[in-house]
């Protein structure tokens, strides 16, 4: 898998995630706990589904030499 999150994403993601999490153990929702995990998955691995769909990167361009 090919990163294409950047710093930002990440930690907005990153902060997504636990708010589901919550969600999800204090209504004890599968969908909300797996949704939770995804977006947790997309932060720690940089990677997002829809955005390799699309083709789109919000990874800072790296200058080749």
């Amino acid at each position: 898998m090919k990163k294409n999150i950047g710093t930002l994403d990440r930690l907005l993601r990153l902060s997504i995630a636990i708010l589901l999490l919550i969600y999800a153990y204090y209504n004890r929702s599968l969908i909300g706990y797996l949704a939770g995990l995804f977006v947790l998955f997309e932060a720690t691995a940089s990677w997002c589904l829809f955005y390799q769909l699309i083709g789109r990167s919000s990874c800072p361009i790296k200058k080749s030499k």
